[in-house]
């Protein structure tokens, strides 16, 4: 019991102890008030004079900026500006960098849907199949070649909006709303030319939307890229039914010849799927696949 109270009046003497501190140092903030106006506050506080040098926030005067290196000079810790240059509006690095990388998160998306990788990969994924050979050549392979074939296909394009687009607006001859539209008229011309009419016309219509079915002109992108990419699968399952034809022929004449022989229990494409590589590596098959689908872009 004895040892309780001693306790219990040690806690009592650390809280009053802890109190007074508490107190002892809310005594020492002090808050001090002017009866100046806001003008001499100003004044005073910004002013060299050693009687307010202790209660200045700021210790060296306010600097003036007249050029876009002076601002750069001036906010040291804010260095992301935007400046305006006769007119044209140029981003500083950070900016610039922040952009890039939102593009550059979109470029998968745009790689697909305004390229001629989506007709490239549907056409082999079909050969594949068409060959029975569930793993070989494995998806990386499939899509890595569609990617170099892509590249190959769209460097014209590429190197015309390099040339017209990007060159002109980083020598400051364009602005970014004329450099973005100089670099989609290439690629609107390239998706405009592999679109089906038919595909075009109906998503005008849906847009509500005239057009006299041959103007380029008068379809928005928003309308163009959907067309582009329905024609592009029907153009690439086209394609890969064409594909499949000699091999369902092969597949057919061996299950025939299974079944003439009685041997139902074994699957034909067990036996089928030797004499489809075979036919494939005489008829040099990649090469005619892979020449005749770019030749389909030109």
């Amino acid at each position: 019991m004895k040892n309780f109270k001693n306790r219990e009046k040690a806690k009592t003497f650390f809280y009053m102890l802890a109190m007074v501190l508490i107190l002892i140092l809310a005594n020492q903030t002090v808050s001090y008030a002017t009866e100046y106006d806001d003008d001499v506050l100003a004044d005073s506080v910004l002013s060299n004079e050693p009687n307010v040098d202790e209660n200045r926030t700021n210790i060296d005067d306010p600097g003036t900026a007249e050029t876009a290196d002076d601002l750069k000079k001036l906010n040291i810790a804010q260095n992301l500006t935007i400046t305006y240059d006769n007119g044209n509006g140029e981003l500083n690095g950070s900016l610039r960098i922040l952009l890039i990388l939102t593009a550059l998160s979109l470029i998968p998306f745009l790689l697909i849907t305004i390229t001629s990788f989506t007709r490239i990969l549907i056409v082999l994924s079909f050969t594949r199949q068409a060959l029975n050979t569930t793993s070989a050549p494995p998806n990386q392979v499939l899509v890595a070649i569609s990617l170099f074939l892509t590249f190959f296909i769209m460097q014209p394009v590429f190197s015309k909006v390099y040339t017209e687009a990007v060159v002109p607006y980083d020598a400051g001859e364009i602005s970014l709303e004329e450099g973005i539209t100089k670099a989609l008229d290439p690629l609107r011309e390239f998706m405009y030319e592999q679109t089906q009419v038919k595909d075009v016309d109906a998503f005008m219509q849906i847009a509500n939307q005239p057009w006299d079915g041959e103007s380029l002109a008068d379809i928005p992108t928003s309308v163009l890229i959907p067309s582009f990419i329905i024609s592009e699968l029907r153009t690439a399952f086209i394609i890969g039914f064409m594909i499949y034809i000699p091999f369902i022929v092969i597949d057919m004449v061996v299950a025939s010849v299974l079944m003439s022989m009685g041997m139902m229990m074994l699957p034909p494409t067990t036996i089928s799927m030797p004499f489809k590589i075979l036919l494939f590596v005489l008829a040099d098959g990649w090469n005619l696949v892979i020449v005749n689908l770019v030749r389909t872009f030109y």
